[in-house]
């Protein structure tokens, strides 16, 4: 992992596209704003869990629904 300070108005860049930047820092709180190409998928860790579970539980459904399927 790596770790970066940045202060309000800095920013990281994540290759030639994509840039992080630190909107302002309210107590423990801090906002950024990230500029990226919109064919890359930004999603909060939790959000991007949820369709990962999401996803997984369709494709196991759907295996289930053909299996289903095969012995008609």
């Amino acid at each position: 992992m790596l770790v970066l300070s940045r202060k309000k108005d800095e920013s990281i860049m994540i290759g030639d596209q994509i840039e992080i930047k630190i909107l302002a820092v309210e107590g423990e709180q801090i906002k950024i704003g990230i500029v990226a190409p919109k064919t890359v998928k930004v999603h909060r860790s939790e959000v991007f869990e949820a369709i990962q579970a999401q996803n997984k539980e369709a494709l196991s459904s759907s295996t289930s629904f053909l299996e289903q399927l095969k012995k008609k």
